[in-house]
């Protein structure tokens, strides 16, 4: 199989008749799905679940198993018990790849506050995705300088699924890339579109190409101006339609079908958008709830960081809520007992000699894992 040579940007290929009523969805849907997010106070906290979840499915389709729950139980005991007995969380290598995905997200918000998304801002992503875990030995942060290929393990590359472009081009293409990136096309979706195949396509690293693809796409959508705050998580709907996610990145390469990935990713848009707007919406309502709840409940003077604590965590152990709430431990264990009391928290996994009680906010953990829309 030749190695692939990228199409140069902007396409001459797109079909913009075909592709009208999806993106007046697309639009449509995204433009509701802020509105939601402009009625949140703090996304930040309030969605980091979401984003936590984002960044587990993300990692899934390269082939991770760790669960949400691995994840946030990992987090709630600091790694401490977990590193001594591997046994009691055998995907701590994969956890970690999450972590750092999630890790990567935060330092490129931070980076756009200063300076547009660029190949140099991607880079400095992808050198945090790799840092101490699989990966990490595939020149974490520089673009590759071999030719590398796509196929099951030990089949030679003449037998490839996909060849990416030779080393000596990927500059040129990246380029080409990067002032796309900055031009103006006639939807701003179907350029998204564009751009995350062809980095996807240009396949710039040796490793992490597929989950830096996904990574660009709410960065680019905040970048943009599209949506208020960075988040939008569209790993869910490609998680669950994998094969055809494959399939229509290997039509651009094989068969130069553009309009059928845009078709494609409008329709993700469309139905994620949807879906993230009722994880939000619920996950308000929820914390509506909890305001008035949890004050009855305790009659604390906390109330409020307790709240913000469980939302931000919402798998944490006692020593964890007390430190990221800023509550006094004995005032922390005490709330802590009474939201147990009243069905709010769960216990996990009890507490034993120095070991802290794990506590679990349900509640919360089962508008994250939703995955269709009711």
């Amino acid at each position: 199989m030749e190695p692939y040579i990228p199409d140069n940007l902007p396409l001459n290929s797109i079909v913009w008749e075909r592709h009208v009523p999806l993106i007046g969805r697309a639009n449509r849907a995204l433009a509701r799905y802020d509105g939601v997010l402009l009625g949140i106070v703090n996304p930040q906290v309030l969605l980091s679940p979401l984003a936590t979840h984002e960044a587990v499915l993300s990692s899934r389709i390269e082939g991770t198993q760790a669960t949400l729950e691995d994840v946030l139980v990992y987090e709630a005991e600091m790694g401490e018990r977990i590193e001594k007995d591997r046994r009691d969380l055998p995907r701590i290598d994969e956890i970690r790849e999450v972590i750092n995905y999630r890790q990567a997200m935060k330092a490129a918000v931070e980076a756009l506050e200063h300076r547009p998304l660029n190949i140099n801002t991607i880079c400095d992503l992808h050198r945090i995705l790799l840092t101490g875990v699989r990966g990490e030995r595939k020149a974490p942060g520089e673009i590759r300088r071999i030719q590398n290929y796509i196929a099951p393990p030990g089949t030679p590359i003449e037998r490839a699924i996909f060849v990416p472009p030779e080393p000596p081009i990927l500059m040129d293409a990246l380029s080409n890339w990067e002032m796309y990136l900055h031009s103006d096309e006639k939807d701003p979706l179907v350029q998204l579109a564009v751009l995350k195949a062809q980095f996807e396509l240009i396949h710039p690293f040796l490793d992490g190409n597929g989950r830096i693809g996904r990574m660009l796409v709410p960065l680019i959508l905040y970048s943009k101006k599209i949506i208020s705050s960075p988040n939008f998580y569209i790993s869910d709907y490609l998680e669950r339609n994998r094969d055809t996610y494959h399939d229509r990145l290997l039509a651009i390469s094989r068969d130069g079908d553009w309009n059928g990935w845009i078709d494609f990713f409008l329709q993700a848009v469309i139905e994620q958008a949807d879906l993230n707007s009722m994880k939000a919406r619920a996950i308000l309502s929820l914390y509506d709830d909890m305001k008035t709840r949890i004050p009855d409940i305790t009659g604390s003077r906390y109330s409020i960081q307790a709240i913000d604590a469980i939302f931000s965590r919402p798998i944490f152990n006692t020593r964890e809520f007390s430190r990221i709430s800023a509550i006094p431990r004995e005032s922390a264990t005490k709330i802590l007992s009474e939201l147990k009391d009243n069905d709010i928290l769960e216990v996990l996994r009890q507490g034993q000699g120095r070991r802290p009680t794990t506590y679990i906010f349900a509640s919360l953990i089962e508008i994250t894992q939703i995955n269709t829309m009711k």
